[in-house]
């Protein structure tokens, strides 16, 4: 499971269950605040499970959907695919994009600051 992709829907599907750790079909489609019809989203739920990102198990008369790919897996996987796509492969403007942010918080850009930091120590 080398690259990790989504759909739109998938992703959103994906996000509700890696906040709530699971989910029935009923749950993410009352979490999803869409009208989707029930049927719509066991569709998604069963396409995830084919892609291998997520597995079922039994739930009363329902399944329990749990994921299967961690967050940040999926998050390594996107990224890298925007890095190529908007940045020309270039992680130092997607990253200058990223810190221009006016939304970032100071206390948020100290964060980085203190991760750069400690990768620059990794370097020889």
């Amino acid at each position: 499971m080398d690259e990790i992709t989504f759909t739109p829907r998938e992703l959103d599907v994906m996000s509700i269950l890696w906040r709530s750790g699971s989910g029935t079909v009923n749950e993410v489609r009352e979490a999803l605040g869409d009208e989707l019809a029930y049927t719509s989203v066991l569709s998604v739920l069963q396409t995830l499970e084919d892609k291998g990102y997520v597995r079922h198990e039994p739930e009363g008369r329902a399944y329990r959907y749990h994921p299967t790919v961690a967050p940040e897996a999926a998050g390594h996987s996107a990224l890298a695919r925007i890095r190529e796509a908007v940045y020309q492969g270039s992680a130092e403007l997607m990253f200058a994009q990223l810190v221009s942010d006016r939304k970032l918080k100071r206390d948020e850009l100290e964060r980085m600051r203190r991760l750069l930091a400690e990768r620059l120590k990794e370097e020889p």
